[in-house]
């Protein structure tokens, strides 16, 4: 028994077995807590009669989502509803993302160039931007498009079959099909195939010094699976062209204001501060490192592509996961401009079918996975391309 007692002891005076006694204990203490919460509330809504659980997602919805990018119909259920918001919010913000990167590294480069009007002008931008709040922006973006812009029936033919409104820009479109889709796929899947080609040759090039050319191999590893796919699949490429008609425009694809403003204000405010970042993470390299580049010859545009970009990306990448991280989180502004993001579906299911608190968790819910998902491809970005220490 001594013996047993003594293990004992010096088991809790062991930091690695106390360290997980904590965590388990305060894992467990949350559990307890939530567990607690969750049955009071339940006992509470059912005293008042409210209706619980996410057996209403697959009742019909009956109301209608101007704009989706999947096959979404009135009498669709609710959960197909939120799935269509969902895709609406990640549709805007990954080219929000995009968009928004593209500007901040022009205009993070512009905050340092050696022209004084440029340098001033980006200033300016970033500094316009970074110092009104978003919402008010969305409304601008918004009001210029709708008042600004003439009525569908007189809209403006920019080019042929391409029409300017203030209910947006119509284009001609493809009739998407899912054989589109699997085409899109094979497409994507060969040109994963041609970089890890591309990546290998280097490799093997840099580590025999030859200067063997595989650009033709490239080029058919990558055309390969989307003609396969094309031969196998048979697409029908019908195109629809918009139409003028006496009320409004028929056929063709239509990019909404609310779309569009949602976009504008989200890409614009976000790449203020990500400029920002781009210009402290150049600004974090050495001026040896320019003079290096200029030594060996390298043009200034050169020396920052090859040389400087790639080094202050350490610098550059942990602030610009939480720059894409906000982004994301304030596409749910749109409620404001009437875009049918994942927000303005919920809060449309929730006043129909009164369960509030299902609604809030599920969005809750969507907004904490892209978070998560986001935060785990920038860190294993990161982690490519830190510097090694030799």
């Amino acid at each position: 028994m001594r013996v047993d007692a003594l293990s004992g002891t010096r088991l809790l005076y062991n930091l690695r077995f106390r360290a997980i006694l904590y965590q388990v204990l305060a894992v467990g203490s949350i559990v307890v807590l939530g567990l607690y919460l969750f049955s009071n509330v339940s006992q509470k809504l059912a005293e008042q009669n409210i209706a619980t659980g996410f057996a209403y997602l697959s009742r019909e919805a009956g109301f209608v989502i101007s704009q989706t990018l999947i096959d979404y119909k009135p009498t669709d259920t609710y959960g197909r509803a939120i799935l269509a918001g969902i895709v609406n919010t990640i549709w805007v913000s990954a080219w929000s993302v995009v968009i928004a990167t593209i500007l901040g590294l022009i205009v993070g480069i512009a905050r340092l160039s050696r022209n004084p009007l440029l340098a001033f002008l980006a200033f300016l931008y970033v500094e316009a931007l970074r110092n009104v709040p978003l919402l008010l922006y969305l409304f601008l973006w918004y009001a210029l498009i709708v008042t600004g812009l003439p009525a569908v029936r007189e809209a403006w033919e920019v080019l042929p079959h391409v029409f300017l409104s203030n209910s947006g820009l119509t284009v001609p479109s493809l009739l998407w099909t899912s054989a589109h889709t699997i085409i899109l796929v094979a497409l994507v899947l060969g040109g994963a195939l041609a970089v890890a080609l591309r990546r290998r040759a280097t490799a093997e090039r840099i580590r025999t010094g030859g200067e063997r050319t595989i650009w033709p191999l490239i080029a058919l590893v990558l055309l390969t699976p989307p003609i396969l796919a094309i031969l196998i699949m048979q697409p029908d490429f019908t195109i629809s062209v918009p139409e003028k008609g006496r009320f409004r425009l028929t056929g063709g694809a239509q990019l909404t204001p609310e779309f569009t403003a949602l976009l504008v204000g989200l890409a614009l405010s976000a790449s203020a501060g990500i400029a920002e970042i781009v210009r402290s993470g150049i600004l974090s390299v050495r001026k040896g490192q320019w003079e290096a580049a200029r030594a060996l010859g390298l043009r200034d545009g050169s020396t920052m592509r090859l040389v400087v970009l790639p080094q202050a990306l350490r610098v550059i990448i942990p602030p610009l996961t939480s720059s894409y991280l906000s982004l994301f989180k304030n596409s749910s502004l749109a409620i404001a401009i009437g875009y049918p993001d994942l927000v303005m579906v919920s809060n449309t299911t929730m006043n129909q079918t009164g369960q509030a608190i299902e609604g809030i968790a599920i969005f809750m819910l969507v907004y904490l996975g892209l978070s998560i998902t986001i935060s785990i491809f920038m860190n294993w970005y990161n982690s490519r391309v830190a510097l090694k220490e030799r």
